[in-house]
């Protein structure tokens, strides 16, 4: 059972979905012109937006309704939001194996587990740094990190980062005694 915040606009934000009281109510105050929003941060200036959930730092949107999980929306004049640079990592496959070989380091159920704990595509986000987050969060975790690779020089098959951790590890072992 969800514990909820809401305000005079009907939005509302789940305090084991922000992980405290103080984020979801600060979540919550970030909104700035949304009604019936469900765990939103970070909008403003959106008009006539209404059931969206899970949106992020999204600004002049114009007539949405029931987002989910949205980040850069479409502004009021109409035009698709432009795709972040994407990041390069040099010697990418040696480079995801060393932070995966850590102990704990790799987890395939999770896209990020924790700041020293993610899976194969996790790592690769992580390491791209902000840009990386930024392309996750145009993206997703997978298509990022399947970008990060092709621009490293080093495409993979996006269906590597379903593995389970011996075949990742494996396939990570192998790519990257090829890439030296």
């Amino acid at each position: 059972m969800s514990t909820w915040l809401t305000d005079s606009n009907g939005n509302r934000c789940s305090v084991e979905y922000f992980g405290s009281t103080e984020a979801a109510q600060a979540a919550l105050a970030s909104l700035k012109d949304c009604r019936n929003c469900t765990n939103c941060s970070r909008c403003s200036g959106c008009s006539g937006c209404s059931g969206c959930s899970g949106c992020s730092g999204c600004s002049d949107c114009s007539g949405c309704s029931g987002c989910s999980g949205c980040s850069g929306c479409f502004d009021k004049t109409g035009d698709a939001p432009v795709a972040p640079a994407v990041p390069t990592i040099e010697n990418i496959d040696a480079t995801v194996l060393a932070a995966c070989s850590a102990p704990n380091a790799l987890d395939m159920r999770d896209w990020h587990a924790c700041n020293t704990t993610h899976c194969r595509a996790g790592w690769v986000v992580h390491l791209a740094g902000k840009a990386g987050y930024a392309l996750e969060r145009f993206h997703n975790t997978a298509l990022a990190a399947q970008l990060i690779y092709r621009e490293s020089g080093a495409p993979i098959n996006p269906a590597r980062f379903y593995d389970s951790n011996a075949d990742a590890m494996a396939d990570m072992r192998k790519r990257a005694e090829v890439e030296a």
